[in-house]
């Protein structure tokens, strides 16, 4: 009895001092505190004009036109590169853009994003860009403050911070506080998730050629551009003066679109949609394909969409792997097989092989003519984010960590690296 007594008494005691450390215990760790920047209109609709050639620093999506390769610089502009030679590319001129992501080309005009506007610049002469339209408030996904401004980005610092284990941010490896983001060291956090596109001039103006991130699409004589939430239709019967038309509401995480033939397949965090564009200025929603929540670009081929989805991201998914998806009705798409991968970002297909960028494991080629029995080709060890495989060309084009690769694909089996644009290292 006296040994139950003391066994009761010890117990009581450590549960007491367990409560006493529990509230007293408290962790140092070390964030990523990324600070709020806001912009007035008057910042933001700043004078355009091209400057001299600069090196790439941090590169974002690629669209290729006319024997131009046009780099986005994430957030501040476009590179212009003569690609006349894919041996010896030439950058020629840099267009400061502030807060541009994506980009697309018409008859010479190009489309850009200007944080909440899209513009458009004459490139007749490509050194000497005009702009020619400014169609405001197109973006909704910045926030306004009426003392600030907009909200266009948050710039990183490193902070430490102690916090105690009772407090509700214990143990998160991201978390917001006082209108800040907070990454926990070493946690992947990269603007561009969330965030290119084969186009088709279908008998319009001609337009150019984007990857698979692409949140701009050209189909005829329209531009489709999604938004986190909403697909838009711009009418460009006239290039130089695109004009809003429509809004067609998808639903939260929209992130990429790929127009092919008169469907136009977008990307969201939660699976494929699928639209009937016949009519082009009223999209209608066909079918959704779901499927686990991760960040996931599109591209079509015939009768079958290849999807990526890949964890690590903001998109917050766990899944690494290409989904090869059946979509010869297109009322009824249907997963045909899942190739697990490493952590894979954007893919164009042509011909049946596709050409995919698998992160920091590199540039991957395979055959798909049988999506039940998939064959690997090749294997470039080079950090990839996306790539375009030019349609009736050998010439295969991938932006990556360390800059823009252009590759003769003549052969999949053996790719032959014809040049290599490099990234300027900080």
């Amino acid at each position: 009895m006296k040994k139950l007594l003391l066994f009761t008494v010890l117990g009581f005691a450590l549960m007491s001092l367990q409560s006493c450390l529990k509230d007293e215990c408290e962790a140092t760790r070390t964030f990523i505190a990324y600070e709020p920047v806001y912009k007035t209109l008057d910042q933001i609709r700043i004078p355009i004009v091209a400057e001299a050639p600069q090196k790439l620093k941090n590169p974002g999506k690629i669209y290729f036109y006319d024997n131009f390769i046009f780099v986005n610089e994430l957030y501040e502009g476009v590179h212009l590169i003569d690609n006349s030679n894919p041996s010896t590319p030439v950058i020629i001129a840099f267009i400061p853009i502030p807060g541009n992501v994506d980009i697309a080309v018409v008859d010479n005009i190009l489309y850009a994003d200007n944080y909440i506007d899209l513009v458009a610049l004459d490139i007749s002469n490509p050194t000497a860009p005009k702009v020619v339209h400014r169609e405001g408030n197109i973006f909704s996904r910045f926030t306004f403050d009426n003392q600030r401004g907009y909200l266009v980005d948050y710039l990183p610092t490193n902070q430490t911070e102690e916090i105690a284990c009772n407090d509700p941010r214990f143990g998160n490896d991201a978390f917001w506080w006082n209108d800040r983001r907070f990454i926990r060291s070493g946690e992947f956090f990269n603007s561009m998730d969330g965030a290119n596109v084969r186009q088709s001039s279908g008998g319009g103006a001609p337009a150019g050629v984007g990857g698979s991130f692409a949140r701009f699409g050209v189909v005829n004589q329209y531009l489709y551009i999604v938004d986190q939430v909403s697909l838009q239709v711009l009418d460009i019967q006239k290039p130089s003066s695109p004009s809003r038309i429509n809004t067609v509401n998808i639903g939260w995480g929209v992130e990429t679109i790929f127009p092919y033939q008169d469907k136009l397949f977008v990307g969201a965090n939660d699976g494929m949609y699928i639209f009937d564009n016949s009519v082009p200025t009223e999209p209608k929603q066909l079918s959704k394909f779901s499927h686990a929540r991760a960040c996931d670009p599109v591209v079509v081929e015939g009768e079958t969409a290849y999807v990526t989805l890949r964890g690590g991201t903001t998109c917050e998914g766990f899944n690494n792997q290409l989904d090869i998806v059946d979509v010869k009705d297109l009322l009824n798409p249907r997963l045909l097989k899942t190739y697990p991968m490493s952590n894979p970002h954007g893919l164009s297909v042509r011909k049946n092989i596709i050409y995919l960028c698998d992160g920091e494991s590199g540039l991957k080629s395979f055959d798909v003519a049988d999506p039940f029995n998939m064959k690997s080709l090749d294997h470039e060890k080079i950090a990839t984010y996306d790539a375009i495989a030019l349609p009736n060309s050998n010439l295969l084009m991938v932006i990556g960590k360390e800059g823009l690769y252009q590759y003769d694909a003549s052969n999949p089996k053996d790719l032959k690296q014809l040049s290599l644009i490099p990234v300027v290292k900080k």
